[in-house]
């Protein structure tokens, strides 16, 4: 495995009895890269992760993670790994520098590296004020700030987040985010879940959308949305009955309109400049730029919380 390899899967499978879950998976993260699985519920990206992990075994294929295989070396995997989850961890009885010095303690660091790496943990994550008091005194995005200066307490290689920003607002969001972009800077590889196309947009040098344990394409963000959607869409919003007709129309010209319920969808940015607008009342339509949502969309045609 090349060093800059961090994790690296062939024919990755994971069954479930009758259900395949991850269905011969092969994709590769490289070193610094910060790469996104995206898909709605179902799609087999929290299997993934806890394949990665070393929390559930490999059903088939082969998943190296930092030069190890998972099969073989779980406690080395483990200790190169800082895993956020969904589920918020911290102990309600300790304080803010209790929880992370206790972490700490897990993987036998020495006294002096541990306090070391707390108070550079609490400073880069802007906590060092509320280092005395307990999670539950907290806000949400406090609360998920330290959840992932936890995880780095032990300098891993490799940094799991599965929907780290989800239920915070958008400044909270916003820090998360800016503090991710500087964990890649300094070399440390992310992999991450998100419901949120724009921190999919922010973050992700290169991603998957997944389907049904699939993966449907895979690329850089501004790159798959160019080459599936289009530089360019346009909206147009008409009533139910004016919709089906244009629809028609539009079918019949060479569109491929996609109904978006509320309005229709057009992502052919070369040939939006042909459109009939003399059929469609120009306060109808908006042109804007295409995006992850258009492309997942698209792609999977569900929306990413439909089971």
């Amino acid at each position: 495995m090349d060093q800059s390899e961090m994790i690296k899967a062939k024919g990755l499978t994971k069954r479930y009895r009758e259900l395949v879950a991850v269905d011969a998976l092969d994709f590769c993260i490289g070193l610094g890269e910060c790469f996104g699985f995206l898909g709605p519920n179902g799609a087999g990206k929290t299997s993934i992760i806890k394949m990665i992990n070393c929390t559930s075994p490999v059903t088939a294929g082969q998943l190296i993670v930092d030069g190890k295989d998972v099969a073989h070396h779980q406690r080395a995997i483990k200790s190169a790994l800082g895993v956020v989850s969904q589920a918020d961890s911290l102990d309600p009885d300790l304080s803010v520098l209790q929880n992370l010095l206790a972490y700490g303690r897990y993987f036998n660091l020495p006294k002096s590296l541990v306090q070391r790496q707390v108070r550079e943990s609490l400073a880069l994550f802007q906590l060092e004020e509320k280092a005395h008091q307990k999670p539950d005194e907290l806000s949400g995005g406090m609360r998920r700030r330290l959840l992932i200066a936890r995880a780095l307490i032990h300098s891993p290689r490799i940094l799991l987040l599965d929907e780290p920003t989800t239920g915070l607002d958008p400044q909270s969001r916003l820090l998360v985010w800016e503090k991710l972009q500087y964990l890649k800077t300094i070399g440390i590889t992310i992999l991450l879940t998100t419901h949120y196309m724009e921190e999919a947009s922010y973050l992700c040098d290169r991603l998957v959308v997944m389907d049904r344990g699939r993966i449907l394409v895979e690329g850089a963000p501004k790159a798959l949305i160019l080459e599936h959607v289009g530089k360019q869409v346009a909206e147009i919003r008409v009533g139910p009955e004016e919709k089906v007709v244009l629809r028609q129309l539009l079918t019949q010209q060479g569109f491929e309109p996609e109904d978006r319920g509320d309005h229709l969808l057009i992502h052919q940015g070369h040939q939006l400049s042909e459109m009939p607008e003399a059929a469609i009342d120009g306060d109808a339509i908006t042109r804007r730029p295409g995006n992850l949502e258009d492309l997942f969309l698209k792609l999977t045609g569900r929306g990413l919380r439909e089971e």
